[in-house]
């Protein structure tokens, strides 16, 4: 640690939990969950473009997109609720899968966003993955 009298040792200090953060409104929340798909979008087509990343990840991502747009569903989409659950967690798992088997530095080259989200992006998409079974090998 820096020894001038300016610095601050953080690691030492501990939570400060009597001052209560403000809750975020659900429009605020979609708007950064909004501001985060263009950068998604971007790191997905740079991925699936890399020769670095293992086309068995890549082509996971393709099968998975394609069932998606098929009409042909495990849960139809007419059921209300759980139409689209399916589509949402193997969606889930095929970019955990991609972004897992990928290289760091590959991921953080093609990341535009801030290193915060990226983490939350990870962690969004990981959550499929713990959902389903034995995905995560």
């Amino acid at each position: 640690m820096d020894s001038t009298p300016n610095s601050i040792d953080v690691t030492a200090r501990p939570v400060d939990d009597s001052i209560p953060m403000d809750r975020r409104g659900w429009r605020e929340m979609a708007l950064e969950t909004a501001l985060l798909i263009p950068n998604l979008t971007k790191l997905l087509i740079r991925l699936l473009r890399d020769p670095r990343v293992s086309f068995r990840r890549k082509a996971l991502v393709a099968a998975v997109l394609l069932y998606v747009v098929s009409p042909i569903d495990l849960i139809p989409d007419f059921i209300v609720g759980f139409g689209k659950l399916d589509d949402i967690v193997l969606l889930s798992v095929a970019i955990d899968h991609l972004m897992t088997g990928s290289d760091q530095a590959i991921i953080e080259e093609h990341w535009d966003g801030s290193v915060d989200a990226l983490d939350l992006v990870r962690s969004v998409f990981r959550w499929g993955s713990e959902v389903v079974p034995g995905a995560r090998k």
